[in-house]
């Protein structure tokens, strides 16, 4: 695995840090915890984040316009994110969370097996993008399927 990838914790108040915190703490996955958005964004242009827990209502840069950040940068967009809120059945939020592909929305108080089986997936996947190498494969062909070579030498009569 990626040695120093880390679970990112943004939220305003330090009691709902401390609680993810817990919540996550036997999955064993290395945190870094933020109390604001503009923090968090800083967190994660230095890199190795594997999923990233934002609380959707803070100070200044508020969870999602951290979302639209991310999304914009190419070092940051396939970090994948989930929304925490107190704003139960919010349609207009799970919406927005929706288009910006958010990988899920969250309602506090947080369920932490719940949070840990969507962390430990999302971070497994996340060390998986991180660690294959990106490969450019051929089509799947017909085992009957001339392959390109050999339908060089049938253009042109030759073999």
């Amino acid at each position: 695995m990626v040695p120093s990838m880390q679970v990112l914790l943004v939220d305003d108040h330090e009691d709902n840090l401390f609680a993810l915190e817990s919540a996550l703490a036997p999955l064993g996955y290395p945190i870094a915890a933020s109390t604001s958005g503009v923090t968090a964004l800083k967190t994660a242009l230095r890199g190795a984040i594997a999923v990233a827990i934002l609380d959707v209502v803070m100070p200044e840069v508020k969870g999602l316009d951290v979302v639209r950040y991310l999304a914009r940068l190419e070092q940051t967009r396939l970090i994948p994110v989930i929304l925490v809120t107190g704003m139960s059945q919010n349609t207009h939020l799970a919406a927005q969370a929706l288009q910006l592909g958010v990988a899920a929305l969250m309602v506090k108080p947080v369920g932490p097996w719940a949070l840990r089986i969507k962390v430990q997936y999302l971070y497994r996947t996340s060390h998986l993008l991180h660690t294959v190498p990106t490969q450019r494969q051929e089509p799947a062909r017909h085992p009957d399927e001339p392959t390109p070579d050999e339908r060089g030498h049938r253009d042109t009569g030759q073999r």
